[in-house]
């Protein structure tokens, strides 16, 4: 399996690159490459060539947008594109509190499928699982600038994961919490405390 980290969305609310943001002692996308290298023998992280220099740090490949510009379904068809696997997680790099049983349980739902897309409250693109076989489709609405991720995904062959069927596994959801803002930094600190102590309980 493979895993790609978006790093390319620049937040106005966050100084810098916010992938670096201190959540429980780690770093942003820190938290998401220790998660993923769970179930994940190749990572990938796609964005910006000026971005690299600062998460150089990390053990893993760094793959600059085939489409600069282009948004998340950019990001998306490099990672697939980079891809050694048939089947791949993408994830967003702000996503502290990924899932791993979650990410296992979508992972095997994704044979036959051409995306297994999470549905909590309105659909998650960025915490999902892409076969390859979206490439050529993504690469057609790249070159003709519609680069809605949604519309994309109508036209392919999509497993939607309910609410529901999310909170078997993560109960209160925190897989798709996100970090945009300060107020949610802060909050992503105190969920963090919690989850530290309850391991350590």
């Amino acid at each position: 399996m493979t895993s790609t980290i978006l790093a390319g969305g620049k937040s106005s609310r966050l100084k810098g690159g916010k992938a670096l943001e201190i959540v429980g002692g780690k770093s942003l996308i820190q938290r998401v490459i220790e998660r993923l290298a769970l179930v994940s023998n190749q990572i990938l992280i796609v964005g910006s060539p000026a971005q690299f220099h600062f998460l150089s740090d990390y053990s893993v490949e760094y793959k600059a947008d085939l489409y600069p510009d282009k948004g998340p379904l950019g990001g998306i068809y490099t990672g697939l594109a980079a891809s050694k696997s048939l089947y791949n997680l993408v994830v967003a790099c702000d996503m502290p509190f990924l899932n791993i049983e979650l990410l296992r349980y979508m992972i095997k739902l994704s044979p036959g499928f051409d995306a297994v897309i999470p549905k909590v409250e309105r659909i998650q693109p960025l915490h999902a699982v892409y076969c390859k076989s979206c490439l050529d489709g993504i690469r057609t609405r790249l070159e003709d600038n519609q680069l809605g991720i949604t519309y994309f995904l109508r036209t392919v062959n999509v497993r939607y994961v309910g609410q529901a069927e999310c909170q078997r596994f993560d109960p209160q959801l925190l897989s798709f919490f996100n970090v945009n803002s300060q107020a949610d930094l802060a909050r992503a600190n105190i969920l963090a405390g919690r989850e530290d102590s309850h391991k350590g309980g």
